[in-house]
């Protein structure tokens, strides 16, 4: 149990920065450059926990909390997440709901983290934020609750079992096609990427994550990009073991089925970030509240 515990927060620690590489590295080669290397993610953390802290004298302890929840909640959220062969350390019957709301919990604080610098840009990016991760949230219930009725489960150790492959194959695999594309883009909205929020841009009237994190710096920015690293890689690995189903039969084999779904996720998030323009700030919502449309109709298909 313990050796399991510290091999699936090893699996995170480690892997989560490099798949940040990975994206950057697939743009540069769609870019036809050579690019950072990959381990570029790892370099700038540790330059960055190297840097002192710089706080404004406006700010009070909500400015440091908001970074450290949104390192902790990601770790948390891990414990809940099967990893390939390992199950998830920790599993109760509706460990999904709390799935959901850590990352409601981490949200919350880092808006207010925003908010406590008062400034009026940071409070512009927070409360875009807010307003398009409260329109996915639907999406991600209504998907967990067409793994639920499927496993007739309310853990997602059960809702992420092996049942899965033979979902695949039956007529539930239309429905698992349809919340596997709505938890995608899930997985790009809440983690500010193409084509609803691009982290690398710094024109002030489209910014949206990138904006609330403008003053953090040092070791809270080290903080918030690993949390943001660590949180991709559990949305993946949703991602992962929804498509993935398949068990090797060897444990090693089922880790590494895994990993390489990571990387394959990293992989087309860089190719549709090299394909795809940003969308205009008012049809983001419109596509989040078709997802959970397309949600709610995979939930009617498999309650037939």
């Amino acid at each position: 149990m313990i050796g399991g515990l510290f091999l699936h927060l090893a699996l995170l620690l480690l892997f989560a920065p490099l798949l940040l590489g990975i994206i950057t590295k697939t743009k540069a080669l769609f870019g036809g450059r050579i690019g950072a290397p990959l381990l570029q993610s790892y370099f700038d953390l540790a330059r960055l926990w190297r840097k002192g802290f710089v706080f404004s004298r406006t700010t009070t302890w909500v400015f440091l909390a908001g970074p450290v929840v949104g390192l902790v909640v990601p770790l948390l959220a891990a414990l809940l997440i099967p990893f390939g062969a390992l199950p998830a350390p920790v599993s109760f019957e509706g460990d999904l709901i709390l799935f959901v709301y850590l990352f409601g919990l981490s949200r919350f604080f880092t808006a207010l983290a925003a908010l406590d610098t008062g400034s009026s840009f940071e409070g512009m990016g927070a409360v875009r934020e807010v307003t398009f991760s409260c329109l996915a949230e639907p999406t991600v219930l209504f998907s967990l609750l067409v793994l639920a009725r499927l496993s007739d489960g309310l853990s997602l150790n059960t809702l992420l079992g092996s049942h899965l492959l033979t979902a695949w194959q039956s007529e539930a695999g239309a429905s698992l096609s349809l919340i596997l594309v709505c938890l995608f883009v899930v997985l790009l909205v809440e983690n500010s990427r193409i084509p609803f929020d691009d982290p690398n841009t710094h024109l002030e009237l489209t910014m949206i994550h990138e904006v609330m994190v403008l003053d953090h710096s040092g070791p809270a920015l080290a903080m918030i990009l690993y949390g943001a690293a660590l949180k991709m890689m559990v949305l993946s690995a949703l991602l992962v073991k929804l498509a993935l189903p398949w068990q090797t039969g060897w444990w090693l084999g089922d880790v590494g089925l895994f990993l390489a779904g990571q990387i394959g996720v990293a992989v087309l998030i860089g190719v549709i970030e090299s394909s795809m323009a940003r969308l205009r700030l008012p049809r983001v919502p419109q596509v989040l509240i078709g997802t959970s449309l397309l949600s709610i109709f995979a939930l009617v298909l498999v309650l037939r």
